[in-house]
């Protein structure tokens, strides 16, 4: 018997998944119904296949709704969060899994028991993060568990980002997803433990340009700390650990540029201006005249001039005690006293002072153009394309200049980076096991964002379908029964882990 899988939603995350549903769709003995806003959205990215279907819905529509969860055998939810609600609802009264790469929530947790009390599954945070990650990390945790180990120490970094090859933009950025998800990512704050410590961050202080990670075979990014780490600590057995840390990888860069973003209010979302008919550059100048941009930026440069003020003076003195000293036929010394951080007096080489003093001036040099490189390459200086996005928040304005500035051209590729930090003691030993993963996609339709987020829901769906996953309730995919095979098929498509103990 044919059986039907409903997918709401065909957005940049979806190409991946519809392409590995029509590929199985014979084997399986399947149907896929795309339903979205957009209908050619969805017919194009089915395409030519005979066991697909694009619907158009306005996914208010409630008895359209409930007439595809009716006649589906498992539904797959890409929507908005805020717009899984309906849909959830509706496969509880219609008794229909329901799948989503989402995060849980509140809401969905208060309907637990009535998931439960119909025998279905709805398995949350299927994606790439949440997802992968939550599945590649059980799975570490289990083995050294299981091989008598106690861990002490978790960290967990993902992010989307350019390939290096397609890089090529001050921001070291461009979207491979929601660009809405992007302007918001981060403004709930973030709360880990550190070193036994529990810590809370506001959404201004997140973006730490110091906080970096190696990546091996990648090199060095910057992260900011994601959400509610903590959330996760029971759900992994982590309680007791000294360490608990989920975190967002960008180049440093980007970090910088976001700590500016913050500073002149383009997350905000009062006020909110009139963009009809104007250009980037127009709006850009009226926000930014409404928060003094011309005092920001000259207080940015007085910040960096005075730091290096100081340093520029001894490099001079320096020199003029070099000039003397040939003047008067006197070696220069080649070492002088100085107090370090602790205090302590030791001896440091000269050389040593001018180049340290020579890429210190260098990097502030860099931040000071990198600010105005950033600002411009968003379109503050763009007087050609027009906003037109009616009355409108600041925050509308950064998407729209993102999704303008910094989308993938056809040719561009993405690329996922995960890395798993987790120390435990064995034998009264310590030691860690860093695991890592590095996908990157094909172009700007195939990202390695889509391929991430989107295989491991066609995964789930095909064993839950299959009878393989026997689970019922309200899950996220961190028991065995799910990583285990989701895990192994994804390793056979490619996305493959790399491991190594310290």
């Amino acid at each position: 018997m044919e059986r039907t899988i409903l997918l709401f939603g065909a957005g940049k995350s979806t190409t991946v998944l519809i392409d590995y549903l029509l590929k199985n769709a014979q084997a399986e003995n399947w149907k896929l119904i795309v339903a979205d806003a957009d209908q050619n959205l969805a017919a194009s990215k089915i395409g030519n296949s005979p066991h697909g279907e694009a619907v158009s819905i306005d996914i208010n529509n409630e008895v359209l709704r409930k007439t595809l969860i009716k006649k589906s055998s498992l539904v797959i939810s890409m929507l908005p969060p805020a717009l899984h609600i309906n849909v959830a609802m509706d496969c509880i009264t219609l008794k229909k899994h329901l799948l989503t790469a989402s995060y849980t929530d509140a809401v969905i947790q208060d309907l637990k028991k009535e998931i439960e009390d119909q025998k279905i599954l709805f398995l949350y945070e299927m994606g790439l993060d949440p997802g992968i990650d939550h599945m590649s990390a059980m799975k570490l945790i289990d083995d050294i568990r299981n091989n008598g180990g106690y861990i002490t120490s978790f960290k967990s970094h993902c992010g989307g980002l350019v390939a290096p090859e397609s890089d090529d933009n001050p921001w070291h950025y461009k979207i491979s997803w929601n660009p809405r998800n992007v302007v918001l990512a981060g403004k709930a704050g973030a709360h880990y433990k550190l070193n036994g410590t529990e810590v809370k961050e506001r959404y201004e202080d997140l973006f730490n340009t110091d906080r970096l990670v190696t990546v091996p075979e990648l090199g060095v990014l910057g992260w900011y700390p994601n959400r509610d780490s903590l959330s996760y600590a029971p759900l992994y057995g982590l309680e007791n650990s000294q360490t608990f840390l989920r975190t967002t990888l960008r180049h440093s860069e980007f970090m910088y540029g976001w700590k500016n973003i913050l500073a002149l209010k383009l997350t905000d979302e009062e006020p909110r201006y009139e963009t009809d008919g104007k250009t980037l550059s127009a709006v850009f100048k009226e926000h930014m005249d409404q928060n003094n941009f011309g005092d920001w930026l000259g207080k940015q440069l007085n910040n960096q001039l005075a730091v290096t003020r100081a340093m520029l003076d001894n490099l001079i003195k320096l020199a003029e005690t070099e000039k003397d000293a040939n003047e008067a036929g006197e070696e220069m010394p080649q070492t002088f006293l100085a107090a370090d951080e602790t205090g302590t007096l030791k001896e440091i080489e000269i050389d040593t002072v001018k180049n340290d003093a020579a890429a210190y001036l260098a990097a502030k040099m860099h931040e000071a153009n990198l600010t105005l490189k950033q600002l411009f390459y968003l379109g503050m200086d763009d007087t050609d394309t027009l906003v037109n996005q009616g009355f409108c928040s600041a925050s509308t304005l950064l998407q729209f200049a993102m999704e303008k500035k910094l989308a993938l051209r056809p040719y561009d590729k993405d690329m996922i980076v995960m890395l798993h930090e987790i120390g435990f003691e064995k034998e009264g030993k310590h030691a860690e096991i860093k695991s890592s993963l590095i996908v990157k996609g094909e172009n700007h339709l195939r990202t390695a964002m889509a391929k991430t987020v989107g295989l491991p829901l066609g995964i789930a769906a095909k064993l839950i379908l299959n009878g393989k996953i026997k689970m019922t309730g309200l899950h996220i995919p961190t028991q065995k029964e799910i990583y285990e095979p989701v895990l192994a098929e994804l390793e056979t498509l490619g996305v493959k882990f790399a491991e190594q103990t310290l």
